[in-house]
């Protein structure tokens, strides 16, 4: 008897299977058979990352300013204010221009977490108070990456933005975000 081939009939259920008893050849075609059909399987079930990306015309952006101490930062960003277009974010997305972002609003004042599931590429996280002020900063999240990245304060928006650009921008905690979604104090 030889247990190689008799363990893959059990594990694969192939009671009808017959490989030749002792035979290592015989043994080493079924693995490479049986691995062969699961890569084919999943590369059927596998989309192209440009066919699940939707992103809007460039006179759907809104104007954003981030207002630093030494600076305006203008942006022009796509708005996420309903369940689906936050759930679907930045994913799927194969570029984001440095002067583009994408707004994230929330009915509620909460802390937040985001993660990067489906997302191309690397972004700067900003969360955001019903103010207008940046409450948190997650930078340069990593593509793909499920781990949440929380917002460690209550924020009613979010901003996405390109990764590395809110240090090369020198976007800070309690820098201003002017946008009509956010009542500023005078």
């Amino acid at each position: 008897m030889s247990y190689i081939p008799e363990l893959f009939r059990k594990v694969f259920f192939m009671p009808n299977l017959h490989l030749k008893t002792g035979s290592v050849a015989s043994s080493l075609t079924a693995v490479m058979l049986s691995v062969a059909v699961a890569f084919a399987g999943l590369s059927a079930c596998a989309k192209p990352l440009a066919d699940n990306a939707q992103i809007k015309p460039y006179s759907a952006l809104e104007p954003l300013t981030v207002k630093t101490p030494t600076a305006l930062h203008e942006f022009r960003v796509e708005i996420a204010d309903d369940f689906s277009e936050r759930e679907q974010g930045l994913m799927y997305r194969k570029n984001l221009p440095e002067d583009q972002g994408m707004l994230f609003e929330f009915p509620d004042t909460s802390e937040r977490a985001f993660w990067m599931k489906n997302t191309v590429i690397p972004l700067d996280i900003i969360y955001i108070s019903p103010q207008g002020r940046i409450v948190s900063i997650q930078k340069q999240a990593q593509p793909f990456d499920e781990t949440p990245l929380p917002s460690f304060a209550p924020a009613k928006g979010v901003l996405e933005i390109q990764g590395g650009l809110a240090d090369k921008m020198g976007i800070k905690v309690g820098d201003q975000i002017i946008h009509p979604f956010f009542t500023v104090k005078s």
